[in-house]
């Protein structure tokens, strides 16, 4: 039986795989890295989370965590989450620019890269440097 939460992936399938299916896993990750978050910083009230989650996850958000972590990325990373940015979306959400969006999409490309790899100390590493210092 597979292990949906303790994933490793082969390099060379996820060097095939696409960046929006990158993203696609990705945006999920992230999310419930979110969502965690919140539950734990004490919000519980659904609508408080829900607004709360919204704030990180939405795409201005997610341009500007891409910004914190540039310089914190390896090689490979970069790689990585410069394909997703570069993948032409097919529509953008009216609160994002396309820039933000594709940005974006980089960060959840990365996001779904090292979830697949099974990865979790680098997404908490990550994760962690986004979450410093918000409330």
């Amino acid at each position: 039986m597979t292990d949906y939460f303790h994933l490793q992936m082969e390099r060379d399938a996820l060097l095939s795989m696409s960046s929006l299916g990158l993203a696609h896993l990705g945006d999920s990750v992230y999310e419930v890295m979110v969502r965690s978050w919140l539950c734990l910083q004490g919000k519980t009230r659904p609508k408080d989370l829900h607004r709360a989650t919204v704030k990180y996850v939405a795409a201005p958000a997610q341009a500007a965590a891409v910004e914190r972590l540039l310089p914190l990325l390896t090689e490979e990373e970069t790689d990585v989450l410069r394909r997703g940015r570069n993948t032409a979306p097919h529509s953008v959400p009216k609160a994002a620019t396309r820039g933000e969006y594709q940005s974006a999409t980089g960060l959840e490309a990365l996001f779904g890269w090292l979830y697949l790899q099974g990865r979790t100390d680098r997404l908490n590493e990550l994760f962690a440097v986004l979450m410093d210092g918000q409330q």
